[in-house]
């Protein structure tokens, strides 16, 4: 038998002293709570929180030790059309637990209405849902962390890779079976190595909190969520990314994983999902929020709140207006942080998270608790600044602190290479960092994260390998994924064994990474992008858990893979390409030469007209070594060399003539795209002589 004290309001979630554990939970609407502890055999013992503080259900319980598994019964009005979805027979997920043994398992019974019937008649489910409900895990949040601490590494010298815990891992060879796909086999030596041969200085890791893997819609056509974008609890690691079976082990197997990637100098980034949770529109389940106090911790839609306001495309809305709401993310965040030793977050639908009323607002509160929380200060913030909602594209307006995935650099830049008819002054932007979007508001170039492929479309390859989606697999009829991706199949749609085309491709893909690493920013590489995956055309792959989303070792391109290995390798040597503050292109010290020259192919300057005209496809690019503004860590004038980079998008080859301002030297070749390696003695141009670029051509030439 358990008995009961009153224990405290704080901290929410399920705490263990030593001796026993507190459980509190907030709920506003509640009429009454109930702890629920499981034995291994499942039997529920029901504890009522007679206890009440600010809202606070709270009960200590002496003796209860990690390991015990729990979750809650809430009472309350049954009134969906007052907004009120209480249903004491569900059993629900405590949004505080750090751990959760096992997975939700689709039924009928997580439904808080009959479900079957016609839901909008706001009928009452009376069946028990316990038996499909996952359990939070009492955890002992000690750990012998052996002095480790966030990294800290500047943005100018971060180098991000975008990957899926799961997908990169599960069928590496060198990988033991037991640890693909886990949080351990993340760490593994060959994964590590394959790393730092790239050059890669953060990892970013898709959604990681606990999560619905297996909604309703995806039942019987045998997928599942394998994104995770979809959380029910914003402290528990998945449980089903963990090597051990013991419950709570994956809390320890995390901070593993974290501790091991410090050590080895990778930071590490989280994808989280504060915008929406799992439990979906009102036809969705009642897991954890939505049965604790729908009305509190829901946008509901303010004349009818039995619907919810849905910003994200996924059915619902976290109430950010809300204090608890707000105080759920900041503890949340904090927790990651300080206990899981995380170094940064890239907020996924971040203008979801603006939203006061309902445009978006860059004076939120969300924002302004993040600015004066010290702990968050000193981690990378990074925002994907758009969401479904009206005016919810938001590129370039987050504040200060903030980086964003620049989707506009994404858009100009493919567009570019396809031979799009986009303007040479965008493009120019958006190699230099997007001033146009950052600088006005005090940021600087590590402001935009600049990316050409992520998990939400095609990869690389495919980028270059179809013109149109191939989502059939998805079983959604083609109607889900953009079908607007800006990719050129080079001639064939899919694949071919015509070697012309496959030498455009190889080329092409390589001028999307030379274009990426070399600009001014933050670049983010897709996982798998610099080996040549392929999704087979699927754009959309958020339910394949399986070789379409894996990355397959087995099938690596080769030269792709050491061409990016040493082309990242190459921008983290030079930090020209890395300026921490904007290129001014003003003349230096009254000399002809500058800080930044942009050159036609006659070797003039770019007039306004050339800089506006949608036909021009090729530009020349001096960066001047010798003027970097901003001095070194330890104060010493920061020197590199100069280069001269030359794009031509054009479909035909162009000669381009060394501008005379940079006649004075000699200029040696280091990358040329029409070739598969990256070149270590290159061809020496000599004053006066004419370049030849080959159509669809990027080459970087130093001055020696």
């Amino acid at each position: 038998m358990y008995s009961i004290w009153s224990g405290t309001p704080y901290s929410l979630g399920a705490v263990w002293d030593g001796q026993g554990t507190n459980f509190a939970l907030f709920s506003e609407n509640a009429t009454g709570v109930d702890l629920c502890l499981f034995d291994a055999e499942d039997h529920e013992t029901r504890l009522p929180l007679t206890e009440v503080t600010n809202f606070v259900w709270h009960g200590y319980v002496p003796g209860v030790a990690p390991g015990q598994r729990y979750g809650f019964r809430v009472d309350g009005p049954n009134a969906p059309e007052a907004g009120h979805r209480f249903n004491v027979n569900k059993l629900l997920i405590d949004p505080y637990a750090k751990a959760i043994d096992g997975e939700i398992r689709f039924g009928k019974e997580i439904f808080g209405y009959c479900w079957g019937n016609d839901p909008e008649n706001l009928s009452y489910s009376d069946l028990d849902s316990a038996h499909l409900v996952p359990k939070g895990v009492v955890i002992d949040e000690s750990f012998d962390w052996e002095g480790d601490k966030l990294l800290q590494t500047p943005w100018h010298k971060t180098v991000i890779y975008e990957a899926h815990v799961r997908g990169l891992t599960k069928l590496h060879p060198e990988i033991p079976p037991h640890l693909q796909g886990t949080y351990a086999g993340l760490t593994h030596p060959a994964v590590i190595r394959h790393l730092h041969s790239l050059g890669i200085t953060a990892i970013e890791l898709m959604p990681i909190h606990q999560f619905l893997a297996h909604p309703g819609h995806l039942q019987g056509k045998g997928l599942r969520n394998y994104w995770g974008y979809d959380s029910i609890n914003y402290f528990a690691p998945y449980s089903g990314y963990s090597a051990g079976n013991v419950k709570g082990e994956q809390v320890v197997e995390f901070k593993e994983m974290v501790k091991t990637f410090h050590r080895e100098g990778i930071e590490v980034i989280l994808d989280v999902v504060y915008n929406h949770t799992g439990e979906g529109n009102h036809l969705g389940p009642t897991l954890s929020l939505r049965g604790i106090d729908n009305a509190s911790y829901y946008r509901l839609v303010e004349d009818e709140p039995q619907y919810y306001m849905d910003f994200t495309g996924c059915g619902n809305s976290l109430n950010v207006r809300h204090p608890q709401v707000l105080k759920l993310i900041m503890d949340s965040l904090r927790y990651w942080v300080l206990e899981m030793h995380v170094d940064g977050f890239r907020f996924d639908l971040a203008s979801a998270l603006a939203r006061e009323l309902y445009a978006v607002d860059r004076l939120a509160a969300f924002f302004d608790i993040i600015h004066q929380d010290p702990v968050l200060a000193n981690v990378k913030l990074i925002a994907e600044p758009w969401d479904v909602g009206e005016g919810g594209y938001q590129v370039g307006e987050f504040p200060l602190l903030w980086s964003e995935w620049n989707g506009k650099y994404r858009d100009t830049v493919r567009d570019f290479w396809r031979g799009e008819n986009r303007t040479l002054a965008e493009f120019a932007y958006r190699f230099t960092g997007s001033s146009d979007l950052y600088q006005t508001n005090g940021r600087r170039p590590h402001a935009s994260i600049n990316f050409v492929t992520a998990h939400d479309g095609f990869t690389l390859r495919d980028l270059v390998s179809y013109n149109e989606k191939h989502n059939q697999a998805n079983g959604e009829d083609g109607r889900d994924g953009d079908s607007h991706n800006r990719s050129w199949n080079c001639g064939v749609e899919g694949e071919t064994n015509k070697p012309e085309i496959l030498q455009l491709r190889q080329q092409q893909q390589r001028n999307f990474l030379v274009t990426l690493m070399l600009s001014q920013g933050v670049p983010m590489l897709l996982a798998g992008d610099e080996m040549g995956r392929s999704q087979q055309g699927n754009n959309n792959p958020y339910c394949q858990d399986n070789e379409v989303s894996w990355v397959n070792w087995g099938l690596q391109d080769q030269a792709l893979l050491e061409f990016s290995q040493k082309l990242i390798n190459f921008r983290l040597q030079h930090p020209i390409f890395r300026r921490r503050k904007w290129f001014q292109g003003r003349a230096i010290h009254g000399s002809e030469v500058r800080d930044i020259a942009w050159f036609n192919p006659n070797g003039g300057e770019m007039t306004d007209k050339q800089w506006n005209d949608g036909l021009a496809k090729a530009i020349a690019i001096f960066l001047n070594g010798e003027e970097i503004p901003t001095p070194g860590s330890k104060g010493t004038r920061v020197v590199d060399d100069s280069f001269l980079i030359i794009f031509n998008a054009h479909y035909e080859a162009i000669e381009f003539t060394l501008p005379k301002m940079l006649q004075q030297w000699e200029w040696v070749t280091l990358v040329d795209t029409t070739l598969p390696q990256f070149i270590e003695q290159g061809y020496r141009y000599k004053k006066g002589e004419p370049l030849i670029m080959t159509k669809r051509t990027s080459l970087v030439l130093q001055r020696v």
